[in-house]
């Protein structure tokens, strides 16, 4: 199993969770209120996240060996981070409950370990001759 607890994926994690908390400011005015519907923010989140997060997971997975177990633990490390730091920061912030956190943001961050999964499963079968 590759060591996925290094500086470098910590590093990687975080940076998955810190620039898209910073680019979550562009849609809200300095009082706080979003300056687009909420649905509309929802969704370029989505997509601002999954496409950081799968580039973020191609560089981490260029210098260890890739598998889907590989994959799977490395976005259940960087699920476990974003978590916490949303618990800690963004859920205070927010003054959402656990429960109400959970269901409007929280689930989406099973994408991390199911990507890297995906991730780590393809790599794994394109080094395997006779795969296409």
């Amino acid at each position: 199993m590759p060591k996925i607890l290094t500086l470098r994926m910590t590093l990687l994690g975080l940076i998955s969770w810190f620039v898209s908390f910073a680019v979550s400011f562009l849609f809200f005015d300095r009082s706080g209120h979003p300056v687009i519907p909420q649905s509309l923010f929802k969704s370029f989140m989505v997509v601002i996240f999954g496409g950081l997060g799968t580039w973020l997971l191609v560089v981490a997975m260029r210098r260890q060996p890739a598998t889907l177990l590989s994959g799977f633990a490395l976005g259940c490390y960087w699920l476990a981070l974003n978590l916490i730091l949303d618990f800690a920061i963004l859920v205070p912030l927010t003054k959402m409950s656990a429960l109400g956190y959970l269901y409007d943001i929280g689930l989406r961050y099973l994408l991390i370990p199911i990507i890297g999964a995906g991730f780590g499963a393809v790599a794994a079968n394109a080094k395997v001759p006779g795969h296409a």
